[in-house]
């Protein structure tokens, strides 16, 4: 039996379409709707119960451990064959500029890491001076201003650098730099500015400078290849919106393009600047092994990398290995404190811009 509509034109449906539902009714079901929800259920259900799954993440969870239980036994294998070393001189052991061995009793010496700590701070501040405005004109060079047939090549160049071992950066300097510091550059810069601190003294050839301008040559493919990177990370809409505005290109690279990347190339620096640090090979075979604290680029002194390196083989007795492995827990701290460092600012830089760039 047909019903009869009441209700004003204005409210009836169109001709020809479906009645609308009582109060009573079920709603109709969605197309594919509970279909959908049902098959994500069902892969949230299934996930993670592949032996795959199960597999993948054992190994994965087992390398990162693999790696803290490493780190961990170097650690304490330091102190435990340092022992000996820190129980007799405490805290005193970095503070001492003495190093004597006694002779034929090295277990009776006197030791002190303070004379090594400043050989090492002073020839790695000093390449990294020389280091930072090289490498990063290179990558602003690279990543800015270079042809597109050059940059390929010339960034194969400068990351080739850093496959070249260090004891044939070590011969080149024996053989070429400390001959040429020698003869022609110290004397001059003794000559004309002898009365500052910083060339006073005989010319050796070998020293804190050979070994200085080493750790440059070593360094700058870190801090080139890393701050290189950064800074093609820079959005482009940034560049072209500094040059709408009628900036020049160096304007634009210096008040745009380096700081965005700014937090990120100085943890490139201060993984430059561990890399300096540990160096060893290299170093040792320029910088002339003796005991000197001062401010003259030409005197010779030791770091803490190449007085490990010279003198373990011929250590005695139970202290002076000792006191040399103390040596190494030093340098070993102060390596993972310089990378924590240079991790966590160039962290700052993968989470995206400061507050003050997105204001």
């Amino acid at each position: 039996m047909s019903t009869i509509d009441l209700r004003p034109r204005a409210l009836r449906p169109p001709r020809g379409s479906a009645p609308s539902p009582s109060p009573g009714d079920a709603p109709p079901p969605r197309e594919g709707g509970d279909q959908g929800v049902a098959v994500r259920r069902e892969a949230i259900a299934l996930h993670g119960r592949h032996p795959g799954d199960a597999v993948f993440r054992g190994l994965t969870l087992l390398f990162a451990w693999v790696v803290v239980v490493v780190t961990a036994g170097v650690a304490a294998t330091l102190v435990v064959s340092a022992w000996p070393s820190i129980t007799r001189f405490g805290l005193g052991f970095v503070g001492s500029t003495t190093w004597n061995t006694l002779g034929d009793n090295p277990d009776n010496g006197i030791y002190g890491a303070l004379t090594f700590i400043f050989g090492t701070m002073y020839t790695s501040l000093l390449a990294l001076a020389l280091a930072v405005p090289l490498s990063l004109g290179v990558a602003i060079f690279l990543s800015e201003m270079a042809p597109p047939w050059l940059r390929g090549p010339a960034s194969t160049l400068v990351e080739l650098l850093a496959a070249v071992p260090s004891v044939v950066y070590g011969l080149w300097g024996i053989f070429v730099l400390n001959a040429v510091l020698a003869r022609p550059v110290e004397p001059w810069l003794g000559g004309h500015f002898g009365a500052v601190p910083l060339f006073s003294g005989p010319a050796y050839g070998s020293g804190i400078l050979s070994a200085g301008l080493i750790l440059t040559v070593m360094i700058v493919p870190t801090i080139t290849a890393i701050s290189r990177d950064l800074l093609r990370q820079v959005p482009r809409e940034q560049r072209e919106g500094m040059l709408a505005l009628g900036a020049t290109r160096w304007e634009m690279i210096t008040r745009v393009v380096i700081p965005y990347a700014r937090a990120g190339i100085v943890g490139a620096i201060v993984l430059g600047l561990g890399r300096a640090v540990g160096e060893t090979m290299a170093v040792t075979m320029v910088i002339g092994n003796g005991r000197y604290i001062g401010p003259s680029l030409f005197a010779i002194t030791d770091t803490l990398a190449s007085v490990i390196a010279n003198q373990f083989t011929e250590a005695t007795g139970t202290l002076y290995p000792a006191a040399l492995l103390e040596l190494g827990l030093l340098l070993f701290v102060i390596t993972i404190i310089l990378n924590a460092v240079a991790r966590l600012l160039v962290w700052t830089v993968a989470r995206g811009p400061v507050t003050e760039r997105g204001r």
